[in-house]
């Protein structure tokens, strides 16, 4: 195999080995960065490496894009296939609507937690769980102990009222 052939075969591939790196550049930014914004980023580079690989799956060497003029096309010409095209129309516009709530999200989340850093807010996450645990205990300890006093309250009473009714007993029989 000569230099010229690997040559055409790597730049005839050119656009996959593009996806490939756009890919791994997005995956390793969501992997490696602990800023929201940094991992948004992320994902809009690893989801532009899809568009580019579907839309190069579409693309069809020599062909036309199909649009008729004359509403009927030549039966020798070659058209390049309009799904692919179609689909990455609509995966952009749900792609910016899911960016702009995962912005929102990480703005909800600075203001509910002060930081955008991944590790502060599981951080903070974390002690708010604690916090939130040791007030369970609290109020179960707190109904346990309220429970506990109406029961005894509750024999005291039933107690008062056997007597009760021993000496209503007592008082009809004599």
């Amino acid at each position: 195999m000569s230099l010229a052939s690997i040559a055409d075969n790597f730049f005839g591939l050119f656009n996959y080995w593009v996806v490939i790196v756009l890919m791994m550049i997005g995956f390793y930014t969501v992997i490696s960065h602990d800023n929201l914004v940094k991992k948004l980023i992320g994902l809009n580079l690893f989801q532009t490496a899809v568009f580019v690989f579907y839309i190069s799956m579409g693309k069809i060497s020599g062909s036309t894009a199909p649009i008729l003029m004359s509403g009927e096309g030549s039966e020798d010409a070659l058209y390049a296939h309009p799904l692919p095209h179609v689909l990455i129309l609509t995966a952009i516009v749900v792609g910016v609507s899911t960016t702009a709530l995962g912005l929102a999200l990480v703005v909800r989340i600075n203001e509910a937690y002060g930081s955008i850093e991944e590790d502060d807010v599981l951080e903070a996450d974390f002690e708010t769980q604690e916090e939130e645990t040791e007030e369970e205990a609290e109020r179960t300890a707190r109904a346990e102990a309220r429970q506990e006093r109406e029961s005894a309250q509750q024999d005291h009473d039933d107690g008062r009222e056997e007597e009760d009714e021993a000496d209503d007993d007592r008082e009809t029989r004599s």
